[in-house]
């Protein structure tokens, strides 16, 4: 019998825009792909090509300058053209111009009944594909000499305008299965799915334990399952992995091959047919949304979801853990004539500051990418609390990561949050506060200082 867990905090965002289930591919995939090192949070890069080497699809591009098992795969073969560094030479990109012709390192397939944890773990290691493994605590990209106590995968997506993963499991069922398996070898392993998903690949998976999750967003963060099902304490380590992760993983043994590509929903108000869409990880944005916008101004280009994702532009690559690309209005240009009086019906309001309150939260809106205010005075309302279905207090863990008190943070639960579970909060926050990255700052601090 599946296991349920009802949640009733959260808060659901309707816009306009959602990816219709149609899917597609790229027409064209020769251009220049790009893996972003910091897609895979706390890696330190050490880059190991040169501009001008030959690379296979699946060989590694960069590893982990403490780690150095751990690689990090191309997408694609071809020809390294370019190492972009920043500030003190911080690696910001690996460019590749990719072959008409695709070649791939050949891993060989296996077994997976076959296999025992550690070799699992050693052929994720030598194919590049073990990075794409993150943990709780710290919500970073993990490392081979930690032991998890359990394995995560949540398969529901449910922000706003998310891709529903039930489109990219077609055809991919038994990568999926195999996937699961394998990370069963590793540790116990859990698969949260929602209560509308149907797909047998997902209520009928075998080797893992399946629980639905009933409720709002964020029901779908993976670090709100973990919190019903096992909260992570002081000392404790949990793996988190994306559910097109472990297709990735599956494909490996299956094929013998590194396959990064994956199904993205391209949704929002100013595209001109939202749909989904097979790429590889680092395809440039600029093809993805060739010929897709209705205007290519005054838009906000989003790499993600609206809520969690990053602002982004043509020049930039689909990241690694992305399974959407967003575009809704900048909101530059929008008339703000009398302001808050007006009885708004097209705004979309938590309150009931708006008229919109009437029509429910079941209205499709097309939001901006305003923030509508300036960074104010944080009063503790408990407003982040209604969207935060965490047994945690949402408000004074803030207050202990704004003032550096770590004991109190260690109290209030920070080792099982991400920046991701805070995105609701920050949405509704009427502080205005960048609750995602002071979440991402005291993780960082805390990481520090346990080091």
């Amino acid at each position: 019998m599946v296991n349920v867990i009802k949640l009733r905090k959260g808060l659901n965002i309707n816009l306009k825009g959602k990816a219709t289930k149609k899917r597609s591919k790229l027409s064209q995939e020769d251009g220049i792909f790009g893996v972003v090192p910091d897609d895979f949070t706390g890696v330190i890069p050490k880059v190991v090509v040169h501009a001008g080497d030959q690379v296979k699809a699946g060989d590694a591009l960069f590893v982990n300058k403490f780690f150095p098992a751990v690689r990090f795969p191309s997408p694609v073969s071809g020809t390294v053209t370019d190492i972009v560094r920043g500030e003190r030479r911080k690696v910001l990109c690996v460019k590749v111009k990719a072959d008409e012709k695709q070649v791939f390192r050949d891993f060989g397939r296996k077994e997976i009944s076959g296999l025992e944890g550690e070799a699992v773990k050693e052929s994720l290691l030598d194919a590049g594909l073990f990075g794409f493994i993150n943990q709780l605590p710290y919500a970073v990209s993990t490392t081979p000499d930690v032991k998890p106590k359990a394995i995560f995968v949540s398969a529901l997506r449910d922000m706003p305008l998310a891709c529903d993963f039930e489109m990219e499991l077609q055809g991919n069922e038994d990568a999926f299965q195999t996937g699961l398996t394998a990370l069963s070898k590793m540790a116990p392993t859990h698969l949260g799915i929602g209560a509308r998903q149907t797909a047998p690949a997902l209520v009928s998976a075998r080797d893992v334990t399946v629980t639905v999750f009933q409720g709002p967003c964020p029901a779908g963060n993976v670090g709100v399952q973990v919190n019903h099902l096992d909260p992570v304490n002081k000392g404790e380590v949990v793996w988190t992995v994306d559910p097109s992760a472990v297709i990735f993983f599956g494909r490996l043994f299956l094929t013998g091959k590194v396959d990064l590509t994956r199904t993205i929903a391209v949704a929002g108000s100013e595209v001109k047919d939202p749909s989904y869409l097979d790429v590889r990880i680092g395809t440039s944005l600029g093809t993805i949304l060739k010929s897709r916008l209705k205007s290519s101004d005054h838009v906000r280009v989003i790499n993600g979801n609206p809520l969690t994702g990053k602002h982004a532009g043509p020049e930039d690559f689909l990241g690694a853990h992305v399974s959407e690309v967003t575009v809704i209005p900048e909101g530059d240009t929008a008339d703000e004539f009398l302001g808050w009086i007006r009885p708004r019906t097209r705004q979309f309001s938590v309150s009931h500051s708006y008229f919109s309150w009437l029509f429910g939260h079941k209205k499709a809106y097309d939001l901006d990418a305003r923030i509508k205010g300036g960074e104010r005075h944080m009063i503790m309302s408990g407003e982040y609390d209604r969207v935060l279905p965490m047994d945690i207090y949402g408000g004074y863990l803030i207050k202990a990561i704004l003032s550096g008190n770590i004991d109190r943070q260690e109290q209030l639960g920070i080792y099982e949050v991400s920046p991701e579970d805070f995105a609701l909060a920050e949405f509704v926050d009427s502080s205005k506060l960048p609750l995602q990255k002071i979440v991402r700052d005291g993780l960082n601090q805390l990481r520090k200082e346990n080091a």
